[in-house]
C-alpha cells in the first residue's frame, strides 16, 4: 500500500513539474539567419577633443580708389554676393571725360610716333627727335591706362563670394580715395581657432591631423594646422588654427564646433553606427552567442570618420553582433513571444 502511494505521489510530482516547466529560453531556440559581424580589435587613432571657434580666412574691407558720389548700392548687410557681383557704383562723368581725353592724346602720340619711325628709317630725322617722340607715346599710353583704371574704379565688384558684414556709406554720399565702403567675408574658406593646453600640444604637433564634427553628422578632415611656436603666457595654452576644406559646410564665423586632434594610436573594438539600436537614452546592439539573441547595452566613444563607434564597455573581442538592428529586434520579439 505504501509503495503504491509513493508511486502515485511521484507520478503527480513529475506531471506537476512538466506542467510548470518554463518556456524554452532564447538560448535554446533557433534564431533566424541574420547578417552578423564578429568583432576583432583594430588599431585606430587616439584623439583628444576641444571646442573651436569658426572664423573666416578671407575677410576684407573694400575702400574707394577714386573720388565720386555714390549712386547705387545693390547689396546690404547680411546679403550673399557672388564673386564679380556689383556692390557699389559711383558717378563716372569726370572719369569718362578724362578717359576720352587720354584716348585722344594717345591716338595723336601714336600717330606721331608712327610717322617718326618711318622718317627715322629713311634717315630724315635725328635719333634724338625719334627718342622724344617715343617717350611722348609711352607717356600717353600710361596716361590712358591710368584714366581707364580710374573709370573702372567707379564700379566696385565683389572680390570673392561671401556675406556682407557691414556697410560704411549710403547712396548720395561723396567719397574720396581711401574711404572704407563695405566689409565682407567668405564662407567658402573657413578655419577654426582652438586653444590647446600645453600637455597635448606635443602630440598635436607631431601628428597634425584633425577631425571637425558638424551638426549634420558629417566629419571633415584637415591636416592644415598652424601651431604657434610659443604658448600664451597667461593661459599657458596654444592658439591653433585649423583650416577647413573649401566648400559650403553650413558653418558661420563666431560659432562653436567640436574638433578632435590625433594624439596617438590605440587598440579598439569598432562597430558600425548602423548596427546600434536606441532604446530611449540607452544604446546597444543585439549580440549572438551560442545560438542565442540578447540585447547588450553599450558604453560608446565618439563616432569616427568611417561611421564606426568604439566600444568602451559591453562587448569583447570575438563576440558576434547582428548588423541589422531592426531585423534583430523583430527576431528577438518572435523568440520571446513564443512564435516559431
Amino acid at each position: 500500500m505504501n509503495s503504491k502511494l509513493l508511486a502515485m505521489i511521484g507520478a503527480v510530482m513529475l506531471l506537476s513539474a512538466c506542467s510548470k516547466e518554463s518556456p524554452v529560453p532564447a538560448a535554446a531556440k533557433n534564431i533566424p539567419e541574420l547578417e552578423r559581424l564578429t568583432l576583432q580589435a583594430q588599431i585606430s587613432p587616439q584623439t583628444v577633443t576641444y571646442d573651436g571657434v569658426i572664423e573666416a580666412i578671407n575677410q576684407a574691407t573694400v575702400s574707394a580708389q577714386t573720388s565720386g558720389r555714390i549712386v547705387e548700392i545693390p547689396v546690404d548687410v547680411g546679403d550673399f554676393v557672388a564673386k564679380g557681383d556689383l556692390i557699389i557704383r559711383f558717378t563716372d562723368t569726370e572719369q569718362k571725360a578724362r578717359a576720352a581725353s587720354a584716348q585722344a592724346q594717345f591716338n595723336e602720340a601714336q600717330a606721331q610716333f608712327t610717322r617718326m619711325q618711318e622718317m627715322l628709317s629713311k634717315k630724315l630725322i635725328a635719333q634724338a627727335d625719334f627718342d622724344k617722340s617715343q617717350a611722348a607715346f609711352k607717356a600717353a599710353e600710361a596716361a590712358l591706362r591710368e584714366a581707364e583704371q580710374n573709370l573702372a574704379y567707379t564700379s566696385i565688384y565683389a572680390p570673392y563670394s561671401g556675406i556682407v558684414v557691414s556697410r560704411a556709406v549710403n547712396v548720395g554720399e561723396t567719397v574720396a580715395p581711401g574711404k572704407p565702403l563695405m566689409t565682407g567675408l567668405s564662407l567658402e574658406q573657413l578655419r577654426a581657432q582652438v586653444n590647446i593646453p600645453q600637455q597635448h600640444i606635443g602630440p598635436v604637433r607631431k601628428y597634425k591631423q584633425a577631425q571637425i564634427y558638424l551638426s549634420s553628422g558629417e566629419i571633415l578632415h584637415s591636416s592644415e594646422l598652424r601651431i604657434p611656436p610659443s604658448a600664451d603666457p597667461q593661459t599657458h595654452s596654444f592658439s591653433v588654427l585649423v583650416n577647413l576644406p573649401e566648400g559650403n559646410h553650413d558653418l558661420f564665423p563666431g560659432t562653436f564646433v567640436k574638433i578632435a586632434f590625433v594624439t596617438g594610436e590605440q587598440e579598439q573594438l569598432l562597430i558600425p553606427a548602423s548596427s546600434i539600436s536606441q532604446r530611449g537614452e540607452v544604446s546597444g546592439v543585439y549580440a549572438i552567442k551560442d545560438n542565442a539573441l540578447e540585447f547588450r547595452q553599450l558604453n560608446l566613444g565618439s563616432l569616427n570618420s568611417a561611421k564606426h563607434y568604439p566600444v568602451l564597455a559591453g562587448l569583447t573581442a570575438g563576440e558576434t553582433i547582428a548588423l541589422d538592428p531592426i531585423a534583430a529586434a523583430n527576431a528577438y520579439k518572435k523568440i520571446h513571444s513564443g512564435e516559431q
